[in-house]
């Protein structure tokens, strides 16, 4: 049962996605009334978050029993003892699944309130506490100690600082609040900790800061598959274009078992930082992280001395991941969404130019992984129909494991082609109420089929580059 409001969109942004979800060949293959009633529930699964919590283990440094261990009595001390279950995913051996529980109905709504921003309740959502820079207001008299309502101000319409707030806000749950009003608003530039700690959230998520970090790396389920479509194996030159912060280039890495090379560029330094690291504490040393616009990453002057460092010659690589730059139209949770149309629809031609490098940066016979987390036609099926009108050299192909649905139809592509691509597509499963009593009589395999179904919103698509090119 829905318990948010559907995502906050601008409404040119709102026609342009219903425009790509009710396009001809859509109305004709299942009627417009389906139509829509699939598209205003996607954007209703958007605002709400998954069924639940995905974590990667490190298997380079531990194995996965001995992580799924640690990892149980973790959230027992987290849930105050209540036996949450770990699942192993079936097809995907370094996964583990953790059920999210709720929507929890029954929390009493404090006189005292928090007020945070919108990426914060998002996060809020998904087991965060509350860092002092989220928070936007706080009621006059709260003190350190008092428990708390947390509200997320959808809108971005309440003013810093503010002592009220009686704008479109959303109920998150209950926290204590670490912090004084005046000591979380006195501008002291330096406290950027813990402000509310979360102890009765709406959607019951377990917290991974600071929690068996070398051990565990937190991760949306499509994000894993993409690493395990790529299918890396040790000994390989592989590329990760646009790497930040890194949770495939390390899933690559550890996928090789640490052997061979894995060149991760991204354009902004503090994201590289990152990346290095996330490689530093999950003890991987194949990486090698770079500073550099994924767009200038072919190597036009011959006479350049750029040996191990980008820009890379042409036909380097045996595989290249292309995470691409999106709209994120498929994060989940997701409320709201400030973007214009320009801005949305701005990464199209920025992922052709990253296309084009990746397919002269690949071998002959190398493999190409594509992927986004977006639902938008243009930057996914769109795409891939270029890639193969523009590239004769590439060929689509299937893609192990497929645990996503397949690809929209609407841009041209044959249904075999559509069959090859992996969608994740929120709307395809009803809103679940989740308690502690569910667990105990699910069966296994309800588990492991609503974790694949009840996800962000992804895309994946997989190319091997012709030999005779």
């Amino acid at each position: 049962m829905s318990v948010f409001p559907k995502i906050s969109l601008r409404p040119e942004v709102e026609h342009y996605l219903k425009e790509g979800f009710l396009n001809k060949e859509v109305v004709s293959t299942s009627g417009k009334q389906e139509a829509e009633r699939k598209f205003e529930t996607l954007l209703n699964r958007l605002s709400h978050p998954p069924s639940f919590t995905t974590v990667r283990v490190n298997t380079h440094l531990a194995s996965i029993q001995c992580v799924k261990n640690l990892l149980h009595d973790e959230l027992q001390k987290q849930f105050n003892g209540l036996s949450v279950p770990v699942f192993q995913h079936p097809d995907l051996q370094d996964v583990l699944l953790i059920p999210v529980v709720g929507p929890r109905k029954n929390i009493k709504k404090q006189q005292c309130e928090v007020v945070v921003g919108a990426q914060c309740g998002n996060a809020v959502l998904r087991g965060a506490h509350i860092y002092v820079p989220g928070i936007v207001a706080a009621s006059k008299f709260m003190k350190a100690g008092d428990v708390v309502s947390i509200y997320s101000d959808i809108k971005g319409k309440c003013k810093k600082g503010a002592k009220e707030f009686d704008g479109t806000k959303i109920f998150l749950g209950n926290g204590i609040s670490e912090l004084s009003r005046k000591e979380i608003f006195n501008g002291l530039p330096e406290l950027k900790g813990i402000g509310i700690r979360m102890t009765e959230p709406v959607y019951l998520s377990p917290s991974f800061d600071n929690v068996l970090s070398s051990y565990l790396y937190l991760q949306n389920l499509p994000s894993a598959v993409v690493t395990h479509v790529l299918n890396p194996q040790p000994g390989e030159k592989i590329l990760d274009l646009c790497a930040a912060p890194g949770g495939k280039t390390t899933h690559i890495a550890a996928l090789m078992h640490d052997q061979g090379e894995v060149i991760a560029l991204d354009k902004i330094s503090n994201k590289v930082e990152k990346i290095k690291q996330n490689a530093l504490l999950l003890g991987l040393n194949s990486i090698r992280a770079f500073c550099f616009d994924g767009t200038k990453a072919l190597k036009l002057d011959m006479s350049q001395d750029t040996e191990g460092e980008p820009p890379f010659l042409p036909e380097s690589f045996d595989r290249i991941l292309l995470d691409a730059p999106c709209s994120g139209m498929g994060q989940r949770p997701n409320m709201a969404c400030t973007w214009t149309l320009k801005e949305v629809t701005s990464y199209q031609p920025l992922q052709r130019k990253l296309f084009t490098v990746a397919v002269q940066l690949l071998k002959p016979g190398g493999v190409l992984v594509y992927s986004t987390c977006t639902v938008t036609l243009a930057e996914n099926e769109e795409q891939v129909a270029w890639a193969l009108a523009t590239f004769p050299c590439l060929q689509l192909q299937p893609q192990e494991p497929l645990i996503g649905g397949e690809g929209m139809v609407g841009a041209g592509l044959s249904l075999e082609q559509l069959k090859q691509l992996q969608r994740f597509d929120p709307s395809v499963v009803p809103l679940q109420d989740t308690d502690i009593d569910s667990f105990k009589n699910a069966r296994m395999e309800d588990m492991i089929w609503l974790a694949n179904k009840d996800c962000i919103g992804f895309f994946i698509a997989k190319f091997v580059k012709c030999k005779n090119t």
